[in-house]
């Protein structure tokens, strides 16, 4: 009827408000999650592979002994006893912090929050890679930050187009307020950056008056030897933000993760986080110190690393053995991800719908872009499902983009292009 309105508090929101959309993750998450479909969409920890009875005993064990601290409030930095272990967890890829300038989070996503949040006006800069994780460009668009892209290839962010990316943003007139990066196992991505390109990442930054946010929740779970070590650990104390949590080594449901700051930033992200949370649980964080401190936790990621990498493996041998020709992937060392391009003329997000009718779900490229690109991308997790459900899912994901590219071949490019539009992928990821 005519005057009604879906929503009678439109004109009552903050303009922030219409930056904020749902991710193309959660989009799917219903459907997903449906049994008869295989999911190769969520990033979900197999934690079914956890000593789910030894975490049971010392949850109960903590709340017997321990019970009436742990559920009361608590400090709004953290619990002390799990900051100094958390500096114990990060000196394994050469992270030196006081457990003073560690603040605890509600998972790393709220980190990701409060930096934004003491960092950014509306308008300002942020440069990320291309693509970047879908839930930092959530939080960014809520902050009403303009996102500039920098090109990554097979050996993470290309230090050339960073230093192109700057110079195009001061030529503007403006200023970049920190670099956002994820440089092991990236999400989507799944390349890592090089060795090398970190000294020469943090060099450029540090020339430019740039701060960099390293993001890290995967860095132990790489698949080749020990980890390299973080952008943090290479000097870059004054310079980085480290980001941790234990939502991919021990349990996401306990929203534990952490940020590592310089002391005045820390300051300012105690004051953000009671501001937001009054004080991270009590309970979570001390279950989280249990467990590292009961537990053979470092053999436990050794069991994560070889069940990933056996799930790795199942993906690109399927990949390899039934995706068509023209379409290319990542080849990660680690993590959850393979980040895979579509033939020309193919669009991830078109496709999405006959993907889920053939029982199958993926995560187009689109989302993981503020900027409009990854029509051609998609990403594809193999965390979750068993080796056989992996097979099967890509087997049904091939038989899709084989149908797609029949229609291609019977209508044309012409008729592809109207329905796609743009269908440049990112250079050089595959």
């Amino acid at each position: 009827m005519a005057g009604i309105r879906l929503d009678a508090f439109t004109g009552r929101y903050a303009q922030r408000t219409a930056g904020m959309t749902a991710s193309e993750i959660r989009a799917l998450f219903a459907v997903a999650s449906r049994p008869e479909v295989v999911s190769l969409a969520g990033g979900m920890p197999y934690t079914t592979a956890l000593p789910l009875d030894a975490v049971g005993s010392l949850m109960s064990d903590l709340i017997a002994r321990n019970g009436p601290a742990a559920l009361q409030y608590g400090s709004g930095q953290g619990d002390p006893v799990l900051r100094e272990l958390i500096c114990d967890v990060m000196a394994l890829e050469g992270v030196i912090g006081s457990p003073d300038d560690v603040t605890v989070t509600v998972g790393s996503q709220q980190a990701l929050d409060l930096i934004t949040r003491i960092f950014i006006d509306p308008g300002d800069v942020i440069l990320a890679e291309a693509p970047s994780y879908v839930g930092a460009l959530g939080t960014f668009a809520s902050y009403q930050a303009d996102v500039v892209h920098v090109p990554m290839d097979a050996e993470g962010l290309v230090p050339e187009a960073l230093r192109e990316a700057i110079a195009q943003v001061q030529a503007s007139g403006r200023t970049a307020k920190f670099l956002y990066t994820i440089p092991n196992f990236h999400n989507p991505a799944g390349t890592s950056l090089s060795d090398p390109r970190r000294d020469e990442v943090l060099q450029i930054c540090v020339e430019a008056g740039l701060l960099v946010i390293e993001d890290n929740p995967y860095g132990l779970l790489g698949f080749e030897g020990p980890p390299t070590p973080a952008i943090r650990a290479r000097g870059g104390e004054n310079h980085v933000i480290y980001l941790g949590s234990f939502s991919k080594t021990f349990a996401p449901g306990l929203r534990v993760g952490w940020v590592l700051a310089p002391h005045a930033v820390r300051e300012k992200l105690v004051l953000a986080s009671e501001a937001s949370v009054l004080c991270p649980p009590a309970l979570n964080q001390m279950i989280v110190s249990e467990y590292l401190t009961t537990q053979d936790w470092q053999g436990q990621v050794a069991v994560f690393q070889k069940l990933y990498q056996e799930r790795r493996d199942a993906m690109l041998n399927a990949l390899t053995s039934m995706m068509p020709s023209g379409t290319t992937w990542t080849h990660p060392t680690g993590g959850f991800y393979v980040w895979t391009t579509l033939p020309a003329g193919l669009d991830a997000k078109v496709m999405q719908p006959r993907a889920i009718t053939a029982r199958v779900a993926y995560v187009p490229g689109i989302g993981f872009y503020a900027d409009g690109q990854g029509q051609r991308e998609l990403r594809l997790s193999y965390c979750f499902p068993e080796p056989a459900r992996i097979e099967e899912g890509v087997r049904r994901l091939a038989g899709v983009v084989e149908a797609e590219l029949e229609l291609l071949q019977t209508f044309g490019p012409s008729f592809s292009e109207r329905i796609t539009g743009a269908t440049t992928p990112s250079p050089g990821l595959a």
